[in-house]
């Protein structure tokens, strides 16, 4: 496993991350979601994400349970504030009031006394920027928090979010987490040229497609049992036939460098230089296995125009 700095920090977190997006404490069963990270520890992953709003804190409390079984200062980990965890009018979105009672709830879930990252999940519009930052500085005095993040915010959130840290002084986003793939590739535009400039390292999730860039889907009717997109409709919107053709072209490229189509598509993602982390989910350990092959990948000039014209 090769090791990234976090956009312009001293942190170093693992090129291939692991998540628990709609797995752990979701469809995934414990025992498999225990073993998934506790290979990923083994082959070197230090880097784990989770949220409060996956399953309602419940992923949380699978991965803070798992993890208490190692160092704490060997592995770096992330949760999320922003989504909806209650019935009441403040029990969404980055108030201070929303931000603070998350936090203290998250890491009680975690077992922990602190967080590696918090991110805001997403942008909220209905609370003044400075307040949501403030409101994250005044963990980071506290030592609940070492690094702020933020998640799916645009270019123009960033910027916001940026001149307001500055003006009132306060500490500075140094990572974003979007969706980045072979087949989504919105943040290239305006995303990685702020974030370079800033300081500002990327962990993108969802690198495989939600699995479409595994290989595994034959046809977009074909649907194997016991995938995500069987389990979960609204995933299944996103496996068309033409993305299928490609991917499958992509299987003759990966082939020629003896690695996995999975494997090709994650190191695609980290030849880019602002890319701190590929982050994947994994309902099983061979899976988290195979991803983490994908750390140190090297693409060359001729085979990252092979893989654009076929995308194109």
């Amino acid at each position: 496993m090769q090791y990234r700095r976090l956009g312009g920090s001293g942190l170093k977190v693992s090129e291939i991350s692991l998540g628990s997006w709609l797995t752990y404490g979701g469809y995934v069963e414990k025992e498999n979601a225990v073993k998934a990270i506790e290979t990923a520890y083994d082959l070197g992953i230090n880097f784990f994400d989770t949220a409060n709003v996956y399953e309602r804190g419940e992923a949380e409390k699978v991965v803070g349970e798992t993890l208490r079984a190692y160092p704490r200062e060997s592995y770096v980990l992330a949760t999320k504030v922003f989504g909806q965890m209650g019935d009441g009018p403040n029990d969404r979105g980055l108030s201070r009031k929303h931000i603070l009672e998350q936090a203290d709830a998250s890491l009680k879930r975690l077992g922990l006394d602190y967080v590696d990252i918090l991110y805001c999940h997403r942008f909220d519009p209905e609370t003044p920027v400075q307040e949501t930052l403030r409101a994250i500085d005044d963990l980071i005095r506290q030592g609940k928090v070492l690094y702020a993040g933020i998640s799916e915010w645009t270019a123009a959130n960033i910027a916001e979010g940026l001149a307001a840290a500055d003006r009132y002084l306060l500490d500075r986003i140094v990572v974003n987490q979007p969706i980045y793939n072979m087949f989504n590739r919105y943040i290239e535009k305006d995303i990685i040229p702020i974030s370079e400039q800033n300081g500002i390292g990327q962990v993108v999730f969802s690198p495989l497609a939600q699995g479409l860039l595994t290989g595994k889907y034959a046809s977009a009717t074909d649907i194997p049992a016991g995938s995500r997109a069987a389990k979960i409709e609204r995933m299944r919107g996103n496996i068309t036939e033409d993305k299928i053709a490609k991917v499958q072209r992509l299987g003759a490229v990966a082939s020629e460098l003896g690695v996995t189509i999975g494997q090709l598509a994650l190191a695609w993602t980290l030849r880019q230089p602002n890319v701190s982390s590929a982050l994947v989910g994994a309902s099983r350990p061979e899976q988290v296995a195979e991803n983490a092959g994908a750390s140190g990948v090297a693409l060359s000039a001729d085979v990252a125009a092979r893989i654009e014209d076929i995308l194109a």
